[in-house]
Parts: C-alpha cells; structure tokens; sequence
C-alpha cells in the first residue's frame, strides 16, 4: 500500500506492507484528516516514527476472529488508544492513560495516512448514513471536544471562552454552546472570526493582554496551537476559574505560576473524549463542519497539503485518490 512515512522530521511517501495484526479490523482508509497534533509530530513532538494520521473514516475490509464479521463492510471511525486490556486502567475503560498504550499515528502504532490502518474492533464505531465522509474525519477530533463537558460543569449560566480560532477551536466553541451557554471565541484571523460568526458564535479579536476582571470568563479552553496559549488564558479567566487546556505543542512553555495560586485557578488537561456523543451531534446537525473543510488533497499532495493545514483550517486526504496518469491506484 501507498502511506506516508515521518523518521526524524521528514515525511516521503512510500509503497510499505499493509498492516494485517492478527485479532484485530483491516480498515480501507477513505479519508484522513490533518490536525495541530500531526503538524507537531513534524516538529518532533512525541519522537514518533513510521505513519502519522489518527483522524480517519474507512471501510472494514478484513476481520481475523469470527466474532467480528459483523463489521466486513462497515464505514467506520476509530477510537486512537489501543490499550493492553488487562491493566488497571484498561479494566477501568480508560484506556488512553494505559502505561503501555499504543496510539493510531502517534505513538508506536502506524497511523491513516495510508490506504489501509489495522484497529481492535472495540475502537470502532459504526457512522451513519446521514454522515459523509469529510464530516465523518471530525468525529475524532469533535469526541476530543466533548471531552470538556465530562470534566467541567458547562450549563446556561457559564461564562465561557475559547481561544484559538483554528479548526479545533470552532469545535470546542460549538460544543460548548450546546450546553445553552454563549462561548466566546478569541481568534487573530479575520476570516476565521467570520467563519465562526456564520456558524452562530461570538467570535472576537483576541485581546492584546489581561482582561479587566469583569470582562473575565468562569472557564476558558486553550485551543490556541501556541506555547503562551495557557499564559494567555491566565490572563481572561477569574479568580476560582477553570482553564482546559487543549493544546499539544513540543516548545517548552515557561509561565508564571503565582497566578494559579494566588488566584486558585483550576487548570485541567483535556485530550481524546467518547465518540458516541460526537457522532449523534453530528447526525443530528447541531454542530457544523462542512464549512471547516478547506480541500482534499492525495497522497503525493502532502507537502502542499501540510503547508495549507498550517495557516488554513481543515485539510483532509484522499488515500485511494490516484495521481493523473496513475494506474497502479
């Protein structure tokens, strides 16, 4: 098969052995998307080698128990974490914090930017008819964002705000406002504060430092992609607050802790959340993505289509899309 292949910063696209693992799902990769998380591991976040990707929609094509032929032929999303199964925690059915946990595309599992990935069958999730495909990559990173709402009460009367208006951020804000509160959002792109307003938020130019203490919000999500993205947050949330943080970089960040104290501020980490709730909103329509995605690009594309991912919004691949002229597709 046809995947791209990340060793020491450098991506190349290459022919390599389709990823058959004995008790587990063979998943034809129909689209695959890029995120902030893929964009870092080019920077050497994680140290990872071998094939990035975790956001993906496919078709089961091959199954090795029996108990899983139910699923030949279903279009499928996929949970990252693939857990040991007997540890502590992956008997507590979190296994995204096992000790020895693989991760789709990050951590020593190969990941969907490939025509083919390998997954247990207990990560997948059937998607609806009524979801296509390019809505379909976002289920993963939309699960990541009703992650919050399991960690922070959010109701009607939360003050709220997102920082980051980027692909992430118009999901953790959209998310957000299904609660019956009004997030927020702060962005520095001018289209993108548009985008956000054609999808009902508030979106705002971000503030230039602190906010006054009136102005400040009872939860705020760094959605930001920047190493002063929590600094930033320090700066907008009140006294006994909560700031999510969201966002994965490989700087290290150097920040002023005596805020957190003095101010008792909650600080929380947020990472992979429940795919269930995120394929019903979007089945039902509440949250919109259509609008997030930009183009589609083919393998071969990849160095234009990283290049877009980095100052654009959602950029997604076509794994079994051939080049002109391409006949071994």
């Amino acid at each position: 098969m046809r995947a791209l292949w990340l060793d020491r910063h450098r991506l190349t696209l290459c022919d390599t052995d389709i990823p058959r693992r004995a008790g587990e799902c063979l998943v034809r990769v129909t689209m695959a998307g890029v995120c902030g998380t893929d964009l870092q591991l080019l920077a050497g976040y994680a140290g990872f080698t071998g094939i990035p990707g975790h956001e993906f929609v496919g078709i089961v094509e091959e199954v090795s128990r029996s108990g899983d032929r139910h699923w030949e032929g279903q279009r499928v999303v996929g949970n990252i974490n693939v857990g040991c199964g007997t540890c502590a925690r992956c008997r507590q059915g979190v296994q995204e914090h096992c000790e020895t946990r693989e991760v789709l595309g990050i951590r020593n599992r190969h990941g969907a930017f490939a025509e083919y990935l390998s997954l247990p069958s207990v990560n997948l999730h059937p998607v609806p008819d009524g979801i296509p495909d390019p809505a379909a990559v976002l289920v993963e990173p939309l699960a990541a964002s009703c992650r919050i709402l399991e960690q922070v009460v959010v109701d009607s009367m939360t003050r709220a705000a997102v920082l980051g208006d980027g692909r992430m951020g118009l999901l953790v804000a959209q998310v957000l406002g299904t609660t019956g509160a009004s997030p927020v959002l702060f962005g520095r792109h001018e289209p993108r504060l548009a985008l956000a307003r054609s999808l009902g938020l508030d979106a705002r130019p971000s503030p230039e430092g602190p906010l006054p203490m009136p102005d400040r919000f009872d939860v705020v999500v760094d959605v930001t992609g920047r190493p002063d993205g929590l600094e930033r947050a320090l700066g907008c949330v009140v006294p006994r607050g909560t700031i999510v943080l969201k966002t994965t970089v490989h700087d290290a960040v150097p920040f002023a802790t005596w805020p957190v104290v003095v101010d008792e501020i909650t600080v929380v980490g947020s990472r992979c959340g429940p795919f269930k709730p995120a394929i019903d909103l979007l089945e039902c329509g509440a949250i919109r993505v259509a609008p997030l995605v930009d183009v589609v690009r083919r393998l071969d594309e990849w160095a234009s289509a990283l290049e877009e991912a980095s100052r654009g919004l959602k950029v997604l691949f076509d794994p079994g899309r051939a080049a002109p002229g391409d006949t071994t597709a």
